[in-house]
Order: structure tokens, then C-alpha cells, then sequence
């Protein structure tokens, strides 16, 4: 089965709390949703290569979310970047 790798990067706050409920609630069986720690330093450095600047940030299949790029983590944003549309193998 082919899988969309979504990373959601936070650190314990309220809002990354609440943007890895609604990762949680918006993805499908062919997403695999990582929880990262922001805390954590090779967390902290992967996040940066990849682009994030801010947290909550969530990442899909390598690419940050345009939702997480200057604006709050939305269930449209989730969806525009694939999450929840189910992949085809």
C-alpha cells in the first residue's frame, strides 16, 4: 500500500495540540501521521531542511503545507495538501 507521509512538528503547546487533533481527524488510511517534538534536536534540524519556521507545522510527503507557511493550520489547508485523500497503489 502506497502512503502519504504527513510529519506534524510541534512543541506541547495548546495550538499544536489542536493542529495534531485535526491531522488526526482529517487523515485517511493511506496517511501515516508522524508526531514530532520540537524539543528534540534532530527534530528541531529536520524541521528547518524542510522548511518550518514556526510551529504548529505539519509537512506532507516532504513538502511543507502551504497552510503552515504564513498562516494557522486549517482543515482546508490539511486537505489542499492531500491529507485525507485516500492514494491509489
Amino acid at each position: 500500500m502506497t502512503v502519504r507521509i504527513v510529519e506534524v512538528f510541534g512543541a506541547g503547546c495548546p495550538l499544536c495540540d489542536e493542529a495534531i487533533k485535526l491531522v488526526k481527524s482529517v487523515a485517511c488510511p493511506s496517511c501515516d501521521v508522524r508526531v514530532l517534538d520540537m524539543h528534540d534536536s534532530a527534530v528541531a534540524a529536520r524541521a528547518s531542511q524542510l522548511g518550518v519556521t514556526r510551529v504548529p507545522g505539519v509537512v506532507v510527503d516532504g513538502r511543507l503545507a502551504d497552510c503552515c507557511a504564513g498562516g494557522r493550520v486549517t482543515e482546508d489547508g490539511l486537505r489542499a495538501a492531500g491529507i485525507g485523500t485516500p492514494l491509489v497503489s
